[in-house]
């Protein structure tokens, strides 16, 4: 049996440095509390991690208690109270947190990726320019949701192919002359290229003078990552893809491996496949790639998990 790891598996430059930002203020910070605004990766064992360390998740700001009264106080008050720290996850979020945060005195440490915070300055330079918006990718998606509150009221979201023709009829009903086409970070690359041609072809049809803007704002790291995935699963008889139930990028890695590997399997930790370690091991290549937010750790696991059934049989 020969293990095949994916070099681009596991942590993005993004997700790792959220993680190592939040780990050393969880370390230094003696008083007060902090808190997350929403899962700072999308796994489910780094952020039980960071609950057992003291960590408060939240899906909300005015989640904070207490802190909508402070403007109330004397200044002497003020610096008798419990300092509050907010971290902002890989994802980004709405502009309008910032606003709020900054009124009600949280410490916000922007912890965005920085991937994402550049696409927030273009969509809001471009629609300030009267540009409007057209994101492909998953419209309740965190770092979709932070995206779309940069363009205003301007924005149309588009995921699936079949949806185009739909969603270039809505642009051609906005008499919309100046379009701004990005997409979130973890799209796929080749489908964002497909989309473009398509969307392209049809809006141009019936209006030649609409300017259309276009932004590949798909990471190098996710298309990377899933062109390995591709080369991967092209030449494994089993395949395995460690990631959160919930991460965008894990879920697409998992459906490109399918598209190669009939034999493919998604799962969280070693514990997921512990059941039938047996009938995987009979298998001859066996690739494995770990999604942007999955922890060293899980991914080992499952590698020795792998490796001590062939020292067991042999």
């Amino acid at each position: 049996m020969k293990i095949i790891l994916g070099e681009t598996s596991g942590f993005c430059f993004g997700a790792g440095e959220a993680i190592k930002k939040a780990e050393k203020i969880i370390s230094e910070n003696k008083s007060g509390e902090v808190y997350c605004l929403g899962d700072i990766v999308h796994n489910k064992q780094v952020v039980d991690e960071f609950k057992n360390k003291g960590m408060k998740f939240i899906n909300d700001i005015d989640e904070i208690e207490d802190d909508d009264k402070n403007d109330k106080l004397e200044e002497k008050d003020k610096k008798t109270l419990k300092p509050v720290k907010l971290i902002i996850r890989a994802h980004g979020i709405e502009k309008k947190i910032y606003e709020k945060a900054k009124k009600r005195n949280i410490e916000l440490l922007d912890y965005s990726c920085p991937n994402v915070l550049a696409i927030h300055k273009i969509v809001e330079e471009y629609v300030n320019k009267g540009y409007y918006l057209l994101l492909l990718g998953e419209k309740n998606h965190p770092e979709t949701i932070g995206t779309i509150s940069f363009a205003k009221d301007k924005n149309i979201v588009l995921k699936k192919e079949e949806d185009i023709k739909e969603v270039v009829k809505k642009l051609k009903n906005l008499s919309v002359n100046k379009l701004l086409i990005v997409a979130q970070t973890t799209f796929s690359s080749d489908k964002f290229n497909k989309y473009i041609h398509i969307i392209k072809e049809e809006l141009e049809k019936d209006n030649k003078n609409i300017i259309i803007e276009v932004k590949n704002t798909v990471c190098n790291a996710t298309k990377l990552r899933q062109e390995e995935t591709e080369q991967i699963s092209s030449c494994v008889d089993y395949m395995i893809i460690i990631g959160g139930k919930k991460s965008a990028n894990s879920i697409k890695l998992y459906e490109i491996a399918k598209e190669h590997c009939g034999n493919t399997v998604f799962i969280e930790t070693y514990k997921d496949i512990e059941g039938k370690i047996n009938e995987i091991c009979k298998f001859d290549k066996i690739g494995i790639m770990a999604g942007a937010s999955t922890p060293q750790k899980s991914i080992d696991d499952v590698i020795n998990l792998l490796n001590s059934q062939k020292i067991h049989k042999s």
